[in-house]
């Protein structure tokens, strides 16, 4: 077992995450997992300033939360998301049936690090970490 708690924090609208970010703080939380999602996504720039006021270390799926702020990622590529969806809409608009087209899973991952990040949260990265990174910021 890692000895991990597992807390979860629910979060419904962007004025939320400044009073999750305080919580998480006052619980003296290690380091936070956000999920991506419709609310998340769009409004990363204050999530993720949000985190860094109250110094939670976060950890995401996608390098755009990375380059909004947030520590680290790990996941499939956004970009390779978005080729492989107009790939769909071509063989659609050029006759295929959308049931008869294959489930696609992905095939870029990427783990990717902000420097800045770690050093306004006083964290220092494994050098043998940055260097697997794909991106370090």
């Amino acid at each position: 077992m890692l000895g991990l708690t597992v807390m979860p924090f629910e979060v419904r609208a962007v004025n939320e995450f400044e009073v999750a970010f305080a919580a998480l703080e006052h619980e003296h939380i290690d380091a936070t997992l956000i999920l991506s999602n419709p609310l998340t996504f769009p409004n990363r720039v204050e999530m993720t300033a949000s985190a860094l006021r109250h110094h939670v270390p976060t950890m995401v799926s996608l390098r755009e939360y990375v380059e909004a702020g947030a520590l680290m990622s790990y996941g499939p590529s956004y970009a390779g998301h978005c080729r492989r969806a107009a790939d769909y809409v071509d063989q659609i608009l050029k006759g295929a049936k959308p049931a008869d087209l294959p489930v696609q899973l992905p095939t870029e991952y990427e783990l990717t690090v902000n420097s800045k990040t770690a050093k306004a949260l006083d964290l220092s990265i494994p050098s043998s970490f940055v260097l697997s990174a794909n991106i370090v910021e």
